[in-house]
């Protein structure tokens, strides 16, 4: 049972990016991963169907009986679907291949872009007592991403520090001022993040520049550094933090969930 006009509850956070390959993934977890770190209560929600979130943060597939497509598309209970991760205060809600589906059975349903936004607003969710809720979008602007923004207060978007890295962003803010006119009109972007920087590259420093001449405060004081490290964890079904806690890609997301943390208490005061 939903009850849509609680002022409460989580902080919803869509990462999204219709370009693959640009650290949307490893971003849900290990943000996910160094909120939980500092004592928030976060649920991640894999609405990708390849599931590398869920592998990523150590779901086995036998273990994904109940899904995000069940989220979506059938009355779950969330006991069922919620499922705890190694790390302490993280869940997830994982997914399947049959995500892909998804987006045509979704299209008969006259509710089809609000039932995510309905199933985290379900009252059973208080039960559950979380800070935060990420979710982890498809990289296409598809019903399943448009589900995830109308759910989110927020849009977290990666940008991959390379040539060309700005050109995509536009059909992405195209479809969230869609998403504002048509869905939830609060909807706001989180922040740019940007990833894969490597400092010694005069184009990542050139990328940056652009990015911050072209959206100023937007975009995130904290960058994600190109870092075997990162790269490595997800092979290991684990979030950087617990595979190399020391690594500066671990930091770099610690830092990250400290400037979200901030941000967010600043707007409540």
């Amino acid at each position: 049972m939903s009850d849509l006009s609680r002022p409460q509850g989580p902080k919803i956070i869509a990462v999204a990016n219709q370009k693959g390959g640009v650290g949307k993934t490893t971003t849900t977890i290990n943000l996910a991963a160094a909120l939980a770190e500092s004592g928030a209560r976060v649920l991640v929600i894999d609405l990708d169907p390849q599931g590398n979130a869920s592998t990523g943060l150590g779901i086995e597939m036998e273990d994904r009986e109940f899904t995000t497509y069940e989220l979506l598309l059938e009355d779950i209970d969330l006991g069922s679907v919620i499922l705890p991760t190694v790390t302490p205060n993280l869940m997830i809600v994982p997914a399947t291949v049959d995500l892909s589906s998804a987006d045509l059975e979704l299209m008969s349903n006259e509710k089809r872009s609000f039932l995510l936004h309905d199933a985290l607003r379900q009252t059973r969710m208080d039960d559950f007592n979380l800070d935060y809720i990420l979710i982890d979008c498809p990289p296409s602007l598809n019903l399943l991403t448009v589900n995830a923004m109308i759910a989110a207060h927020s849009v977290l978007v990666p940008l991959q520090s390379e040539f060309f890295a700005l050109e995509g962003l536009s059909q992405l803010m195209l479809t969230i001022r869609e998403v504002r006119q048509t869905g939830n009109k609060n909807l706001r972007i989180e922040g740019v993040l940007l990833t894969m920087f490597d400092q010694r590259n005069n184009l990542s420093t050139l990328v940056e520049q652009d990015a911050r001449d072209n959206l100023g405060e937007l975009v995130f004081e904290t960058r994600i550094p190109r870092n075997v490290r990162v790269s490595e964890a997800p092979s290991y079904a684990m979030p950087v933090l617990t595979y190399d806690t020391a690594s500066k890609g671990a930091q770099a997301y610690r830092a990250l969930a400290q400037e979200i943390m901030h941000k967010n208490k600043a707007k409540v005061a």
